[in-house]
């Protein structure tokens, strides 16, 4: 399976997809890339809620190997992410290209990192990677096998979470020209964190607030004005991460001054009067030679 991501992760193929050889290749070579942002916490998430589900090809007896590839820093909160997915029992390779943040490779990457965890200073240097990365994950395989053939016991991702770790009932509210208020109803059992990403549905830079798992609300300001934004609150365990929650809602135009008068005419000067903007801090006044024959 493949995800690709930015600000928005986007899924184009899932395991169950194609059963060829030969088809992973062709869909590779059509693979169209998606430049942005570099948001890997909400790439991970992505990838734990909708690529390693049963219903995307996911078979609950067979390891799970999730293999990052990024070239930057993450401009999210990569490791809470990771962590839940190494929590279930998830092997996560990280590999890093150009600009990628070695440090954060090995917060997201599983042990041994000096298995886990590779770093080029380009993207044609990949391609020395791909015999060993192919020994490794086919020798991580086996051990993990084995271990489970030996009576260990391996975590699988909940089918299905429901009630018990899923919030519900979003409610958007007090919505303004820059803000608005969430609250939600906690799932039976308390999460140990929330997730809650923002960003405006036409395209923007996704913002992440972090709060406390007994908290279930939360006021979101310096919003722009007259905006659809989208709204996502996802419930994070120790070793499980919810179903999120969504919602969508647009904050308020701006107030425009209003009953613009003119008065005190001299050969050189005018004096202007309006009704204030609520909100508005500062004006900016625009004047201008009305052309020959319009209206002075």
């Amino acid at each position: 399976g493949l995800s690709q991501y930015s600000s928005d992760p986007r899924t184009e193929w899932d395991l169950s997809t194609y059963s060829t050889r030969e088809q992973v290749l062709e869909a590779v070579r059509s693979l169209r890339y998606k430049g942005g942002n570099t948001f890997t916490g909400l790439a991970l998430t992505h990838v734990l809620e909708q690529n390693l589900k049963p219903e995307a090809g996911a078979r609950l007896e067979a390891e799970k190997l999730v293999i990052l590839l990024t070239d930057g820093k993450s401009q999210d909160d990569a490791n809470l992410a990771a962590q839940t997915l190494k929590n279930l029992g998830i092997e996560i390779l990280a590999i890093g290209v150009k600009n990628a943040d070695e440090a954060e490779l090995k917060q997201v990457a599983s042990e041994p990192l000096e298995l886990t965890v590779y770093n080029v200073l380009d993207f044609p240097l990949l391609s020395s990677l791909v015999s060993r990365l192919t020994r490794v994950l086919c020798t991580r395989i086996k051990e993990k096998s084995n271990k489970e053939n030996a009576g260990s016991t391996v975590k699988d991702i909940p089918v299905n979470t429901g009630p018990q770790l899923s919030p519900t009932d979003l409610k958007i509210s007090a919505v303004t020209s820059k803000s608005m208020h969430l609250t939600w109803s906690p799932p039976l059992r308390p999460p140990k964190k929330y997730r809650v990403v923002y960003y405006p549905s036409k395209g923007g830079i996704p913002k992440e607030v972090v709060l406390d798992g007994g908290v279930s609300s939360l006021q979101l300001s310096n919003l722009t004005s007259h905006t659809e934004y989208l709204v996502s609150v996802v419930p994070v365990y120790d070793t499980v991460v919810g179903d999120t929650l969504r919602g969508v809602t647009s904050t308020l135009p701006l107030s425009p001054p209003r009953s613009l008068r003119v008065s005190e005419l001299s050969h050189n000067s005018i004096r202007l009067s309006w009704t204030p903007a609520r909100g508005a801090t500062q004006y900016l006044v625009l004047c201008s030679a009305a052309p020959n024959g319009a209206e002075d």
